[in-house]
């Protein structure tokens, strides 16, 4: 399969990643066993996937530590990408991006990933107090230090970036200006599916017209776009899901016909919508590599499945007139 280079590291194009997050933060914890999330990245490395993202305040570090033991012996089959500059709180989530935290942070995630170095090692979010040059800065010391290969940027809530008049990502894209700067971004990191393109708008051409990578966040619309989700189901207390306007069963209900445009394509190629949902991601652009989040080894095989599905230039018209989300993610 041919590689794309980010900056020190590489990437299988045309590939989908593994989000490593549900298997023990923020969904269904009842279904989160150490053993079955084990499983599930086994798999998707023996199905091709490469890229496993994760985050230290995912657990929080019970992710970085899960992933860790995972690839026991197999550390070279994987492209390691996880996240730093927040930490979590009783019932709260606050930036620290400080450079000596960020020094820090790096550290104890190469523990905990039984590992030398990060493949890609991504500024989470911003710390309002300290200048972003300051905390990539930083980071870049890492790179220095052999410690990380490659930095990428996760886009800022779109909530804290509108300005009137502005577009989603204008507040990142300000943002990317000022790190290139000091130190390239090889990736940059946002929601992108289906239901919320608003990323093709400003953000994805910006990357491409630098080289950058683009890692798909929620390109499955966390669950709902595979079809598997009944409107009024209900979720688990801990699930983010149960608090998240998408997920009333009004929103649900209403936004039925976006899976139904889905399954209509899935049906024509014998996939799934799940499928169908990730090789829209994929025909975004040659840089674009989705990041599905599972817990469960049967959906992370099915997900690495949908490089190999190639959709027409019907499929792909069909879809872009399915319509927009009700309900914002922010």
């Amino acid at each position: 399969m041919e590689r794309r280079s980010l900056g020190a590291a590489a990437l299988a194009v045309g590939a989908v990643g593994l989000g490593c997050m549900p298997m023990s933060w923020a969904y269904s914890a009842s279904q989160q066993r150490g053993d079955h999330a084990l499983r599930a990245v086994h798999a998707a490395l023996d199905a091709g996937v490469e890229l496993l993202d994760t985050a230290d305040m995912y657990g929080p570090f019970t992710n970085e530590l899960l992933v860790g033991r995972a690839l026991k012996g197999r550390r070279a089959d994987a492209f390691i990408s996880t996240k730093c500059g927040l930490l979590v709180g009783d019932q709260h989530v606050v930036a620290n991006g400080r450079p000596g935290y960020v020094r820090r942070a790096c550290d104890a995630s190469l523990r905990r990933l039984q590992t030398d170095v990060i493949d890609l090692y991504q500024l989470h979010r911003p710390d309002p107090e300290v200048p972003v040059e300051e905390t990539w800065g930083a980071m870049a010391g890492l790179v220095a230090a052999g410690k990380v290969r490659a930095l990428g940027l996760c886009a800022i809530g779109a909530r804290a970036s509108r300005r009137p008049g502005a577009r989603m990502h204008d507040g990142t894209i300000r943002q990317l200006e000022r790190v290139q700067q000091v130190f390239p971004v090889s990736a940059v990191q946002a929601e992108l599916s289906v239901w919320s393109p608003q990323a093709l708008e400003s953000l994805l051409p910006w990357c491409s017209a630098r080289g950058v990578g683009f890692l798909a966040a929620m390109p499955l619309g966390n669950g709902y776009l595979t079809g598997t989700l009944t409107p009024g189901q209900g979720f688990e207390p801990d699930d983010l899901r149960a608090r998240h306007p998408r997920f009333t069963a009004e929103m649900m209900a209403a936004n039925q016909p976006v899976v139904v445009g889905l399954r209509r394509v899935a049906e024509r190629h014998g996939a799934t919508p799940a499928q169908v949902a990730l090789a829209w991601a994929l025909r975004q652009g040659p840089q674009v590599v989705p990041v599905p989040g599972t817990k469960q080894e049967r959906w992370a095989v099915e997900n690495a499945g949908a490089a190999g599905l190639t959709l027409t230039a019907l499929d792909l018209a069909e879809l872009d007139r399915l319509p927009p989300a009700r309900e914002s993610w922010d």
